[in-house]
């Protein structure tokens, strides 16, 4: 679905706004905040509760009726069709090493579907904009895939679950057989920023195990929109929002099948599957 023509333009600016209220925290607050853990790996920071109260003041102001979902524990659910899914501090474990490669994410789904997608990027002064059927756009210029054809001369990019401690052996093992078959390899550490670049361009494929929503929304329709690909590791396109994220590949299409058949037959710890 598209959104329509007398909506799309108010849409725009509730995520405009949105993505502009979360960087300014990210920015004020980078270097300086405290940081708890939230699990073995897992951290949070102020600034990500802070982003977050931010990005929500916007929405709840200007979208009331709509419901939303943000990493922190933060869950509006009144059965509106419309629902904002948000990362207010993607890449936080770089963050709260001062290592500048986070983002603010923010996906508009209509019926469980993205149809509005911003990623924001402040360090780099990037902000990435999708609108369903209306292409995906960098500072305002459309962007693309990559038109790589071959896994042998791709860049690809991956990321490690929180659970790495109890299947370290699982997840390298994808790492070397890509390794081996690639170009090369990059970790960024924010998936959604791994997204946005798949979908402008500088890398040509991605994959990760164990992601959630808010990680994967705006990305997803940012990749397509640009004329990439994302699905499971089997291949099929995601249906629900419950399953944005725990298999996560995405391309430029062109290496979709050879990244695939990297998950053919592969047998899943209990937990992850």
């Amino acid at each position: 679905m598209e959104i329509p023509t007398n909506e799309s333009a108010r849409y725009r600016s509730i995520l405009l706004k949105a993505l502009a209220a979360g960087s300014r925290v990210l920015k004020n607050k980078f270097l300086s905040v405290s940081v708890r853990y939230k699990g073995r790996v897992n951290l949070v920071t102020e600034a990500d509760l802070l982003s977050q109260k931010a990005i929500l003041s916007v929405i709840e102001r200007l979208a009331p009726l709509h419901d939303y979902q943000a990493e922190e524990d933060a869950v509006r659910d009144t059965g509106s069709p419309f629902r904002w899914v948000i990362d207010p501090l993607d890449g936080t474990t770089n963050y709260a090493h001062g290592y500048p490669a986070s983002c603010v994410s923010i996906a508009l789904l209509f019926k469980d579907k993205p149809i509005l997608a911003g990623i924001e990027d402040p360090f780099r002064g990037e902000r990435f904009i999708a609108e369903k059927g209306k292409g995906s756009f960098l500072n305002g210029k459309k962007i693309m895939v990559s038109g790589v054809q071959s896994l042998r001369e791709s860049l690809l990019i991956t990321g490690f679950a929180y659970d790495r401690h109890r299947h370290s052996h699982f997840y390298v093992e994808r790492l070397r057989k890509f390794l081996l078959a690639s170009h090369d390899i990059r970790r960024s550490g924010s998936a959604a920023l791994d997204l946005a670049w798949i979908a402008c361009g500088r890398a040509d494929g991605f994959w990760e195990f164990r992601l959630n929503p808010w990680d994967v929304s705006a990305g997803w329709l940012l990749v397509e929109e640009a004329g990439g690909r994302v699905t499971d590791f089997s291949g099929r396109r995601w249906q629900h929002p419950k399953a944005f994220g725990p298999q996560t590949l995405a391309s430029n299409g062109r290496i979709h099948s050879e990244m695939l058949s990297f998950f053919k037959g592969l047998k899943f710890p209990k937990d992850i599957a």
